[in-house]
């Protein structure tokens, strides 16, 4: 089992990403695009802040059924998505391991 973690990168398109893996391994939120590495450091911290509180959380489902749910800062702006989930509890449970560990997780710099 590997320590959950941010992992901070920059895409294909030049715009830095991060993304959130859980203890298993699994991506539990991924970032919208930031046009510089700073803004993208911090989107962490405002996942940092905001994801301990389930009312940042929003939850949808998809067109095909499928459950997700974007975080969202104390402004009302996207800070990432989760994965998608087949079930409703599935979903619950994502933004769960968010909670828990969202403040405490190290950041790994992949980016150039």
């Amino acid at each position: 089992m590997r320590n959950p973690k941010y992992q901070l990168y920059q895409g294909k398109d030049k715009e830095y990403y991060f993304r959130l893996r859980a203890g298993n391994g699994q991506i539990v939120l991924n970032s919208e695009g930031y046009n510089s590495k700073q803004a993208a450091e911090n989107g962490i911290q405002s996942v940092r802040m905001n994801g301990i509180w389930d009312s940042n959380f929003e939850r949808k489902e998809s067109k095909d059924g499928q459950h997700y749910f974007v975080l969202k800062a104390g402004n009302g702006e996207p800070i990432g998505r989760g994965e998608r989930y087949k079930s409703k509890s599935s979903c619950e449970h994502g933004i769960d391991v968010i909670k828990s560990m969202a403040a405490t997780c190290p950041v790994e710099d992949e980016a150039e």
